[in-house]
C-alpha cells in the first residue's frame, strides 16, 4: 500500500523522467495539446510551460493536465490555473536549446511562459505488485488493493 506522500513522490519522479503532459483549458477539451513541463524541484505546487502569445493556452485560466508515466504504471490528473509567468529569472532557468528551436531567442515578442499553479491532483499507481497481478490473472477481485494505490490530494 502506498501512502499519499509515496504517490506524490512517485508522481514528481516520473514527471521529471518524462516531462510530457496533455494540457487543456477547462471547458475546451478539443484544445488539449501535448506540452513539455518545466519543473523546479523546490516548487511542488507549480509547473511551467513555454508557448506563444498566439496559442489558445495563452488566455490562461482554469486548466487540467493529464500525465502517464513512461512505464504506464502511474497516471495523474492535475487541476490548476494557468497564469503568465513574468519572472525573467524563470525564463533563464528553463531556457534550453529545445525551447530555443521554437523561438527567436529569449526576447522573441511571441514568447510566453505560463505557470500552472496546481490545486489538486488525482494519482493512480497501476503497479499492484506480483501477487495482486496474479490474483487479477486468476479472476480474483483486487479492487480493495487498487483503491490503496489511488489518492486525491492537494499539491
Amino acid at each position: 500500500m502506498s501512502t499519499t506522500k509515496d504517490l506524490k513522490h512517485q508522481f514528481w519522479t516520473a514527471l521529471a523522467a518524462s516531462p510530457f503532459v496533455f494540457l487543456q483549458r477547462n471547458g475546451q477539451p478539443e484544445g488539449a495539446v501535448p506540452m513539455t513541463a518545466q519543473l523546479d524541484k523546490d516548487a511542488n505546487g507549480a509547473i511551467w510551460f513555454f508557448t506563444s502569445k498566439e496559442h489558445h493556452l495563452a488566455a490562461g485560466g482554469p486548466a487540467t493536465a493529464t500525465f502517464a508515466a513512461k512505464d504506464n504504471q502511474l497516471f495523474t490528473r492535475l487541476d490548476g490555473t494557468l497564469v503568465t509567468e513574468t519572472s525573467r529569472e524563470r525564463v533563464d532557468q528553463f531556457w534550453s536549446p529545445i525551447i530555443a528551436s521554437w523561438f527567436e531567442g529569449k526576447d522573441d515578442p511571441r514568447l510566453l511562459l505560463l505557470r500552472m499553479d496546481l490545486s489538486k491532483a488525482e494519482i493512480w499507481n497501476s503497479d499492484l505488485g506480483m501477487i495482486d497481478n496474479i490474483k487479477m490473472l486468476l479472476g480474483f477481485d483486487v479492487q480493495d488493493e487498487a483503491a490503496k494505490e489511488h489518492v486525491e490530494t492537494s499539491l
